[in-house]
């Protein structure tokens, strides 16, 4: 039995995804324990190119079982819209899909004030994906949460939803915003309901019967590390723990029993949204430009800059991570120099990561070490030996700035390119 749980180093866009789908062909249950639609998982594989939101990124193995665990918050459009391309492209996953009953649902209102509340911050605004998932979980945890276990009691789901939109329509007026008819919501949500009934059953036996097995868990999970709403850039942070330990709350698995934690970093660092990235790069600069993306869930633009040594390291003792998946290495193939961030200078001493606020990481100052290039093309080495020399030290003092040697090595979006060390 193994439980490996995989996490990202950075502020999410590591390339999870990937990491996850290349691990998944040993396991028998692939789980997503934290977050919602806001998480966007690029999978590339034998069948096509995947943009998951919400369903496990091990859904592609026909031999996976697939938990959605009680720690995400879902919107029942998007997921079945998601259902729906995976069965268009041939996939089967009827028997192997489980939904806990538990998780909490995005409700309309949700979205809506998403919107609003970033709107009325203006200048202030912390750049949410306005997917609703930060009022979503608010709502769990002030008691006015509705989850997939009350759509089975129709009058329970009605008395539920009617004080929900009393209170939020009230607020949704308040901020400019249109009031939403009870009816329609009601009806709306009891058909996505009819659609994901076959798919809601309680997973705590299943993860158990697992366990007892000795089956082989990945767990998946959404964002990254430094949005963690405790110990990330708060409050350009994420509203659900996305660290390790969260997969007892969101999934029902001891602490005890994980086995190995595998942290994902990106080969340089990305940040969609607001806070602070100290390595980040001008946009109008030739590596800024190089190394910007487009977020897979929201469309816009990725704020791109060089690897931080300083906050993977974190992340990585945070987590207690034993391995590293390192990704995308391929895409500094451009690059004649390449700089790590070994660290921070603030108002002229030393300083860690844990040591500022989100304010005080804006204004620091990266100290960077500066490495060769190797200017080749490495997307069909599938040997660590094969790599450029320059290449190979990149990783290595990756390695050793980090803590946390580095196992696999993405050199390519499909699968198949991915060095095993």
């Amino acid at each position: 039995m193994s439980v490996t749980v995989v996490i990202g180093t950075q502020w999410g866009d590591e390339g999870k995804g990937k990491a996850i789908d290349f691990l998944a062909r040993d396991a028998d249950f692939v789980a997503r324990y934290n977050g919602g639609n806001n998480a966007g998982h690029t999978v590339v594989n034998p069948i096509g190119t995947f943009k998951i939101h919400l369903v496990p990124s091990g859904i592609f193995y026909p031999h996976t079982r697939c938990l959605m665990g009680s720690g995400m918050v879902m919107d029942p459009a998007v997921l079945i819209e998601e259902l729906k391309t995976l069965r268009e492209a041939g996939i089967r996953f009827e028997k192997r899909l489980f939904i806990s009953p538990r998780a909490h649902v995005i409700m309309p209102y949700h979205k809506i004030l998403d919107g609003l509340y970033e709107e009325a911050k203006g200048a202030g605004a912390t750049g949410t994906t306005r997917r609703g998932i930060g009022p979503c979980f608010a709502d769990k945890i002030s008691y006015n949460g509705i989850r997939w276990s009350d759509f089975g009691d129709q009058t329970l789901f009605n008395q539920k939803l009617r004080v929900q939109l009393e209170l939020k329509n009230k607020i949704i007026a308040a901020l400019g915003g249109a009031s939403l008819n009870f009816n329609k919501v009601c009806a709306q949500y009891q058909e996505y309901y009819g659609v994901l009934k076959p798919y809601i059953a309680e997973i705590f036996p299943i993860v158990q019967g697992g366990l007892r097995a000795r089956k082989q868990f990945l767990l998946e999970q959404a964002m990254g590390s430094l949005l963690d709403p405790d110990w990330g850039t708060y409050p350009f942070v994420t509203a659900s723990s996305p660290l390790a330990s969260a997969v007892t709350g969101g999934l029902g698995i001891p602490p005890r029993q994980i086995t190995q934690i595998v942290g994902v970093a990106k080969a340089y660092t990305t940040r969609v949204g607001g806070g602070p990235m100290p390595t980040e790069l001008a946009g109008d600069s030739d590596a800024g430009r190089a190394l910007q993306e487009v977020a897979a869930t929201t469309g816009r633009i990725r704020r791109g800059g060089w690897f931080d040594a300083e906050v993977a390291r974190f992340a990585a003792e945070l987590n207690g991570a034993d391995a590293l998946f390192l990704t995308k290495l391929d895409v500094l193939s451009q690059f004649d120099q390449i700089q790590i961030c070994t660290g921070y200078q603030w108002k002229g001493k030393r300083a860690h990561y844990y040591d500022l606020n989100a304010y005080q990481l804006g204004e620091v100052k990266p100290v960077y070490r500066t490495l060769r290039g190797w200017q080749t093309d490495i997307t069909g080495i599938r040997k660590f030996s094969k790599l450029p020399e320059p290449a190979r030290q990149y990783v290595e003092t990756i390695e050793k700035l980090v803590g946390v040697p580095v196992r696999w090595i993405s050199v390519g979006p499909e699968r198949e390119a991915t060095i095993v060390r």
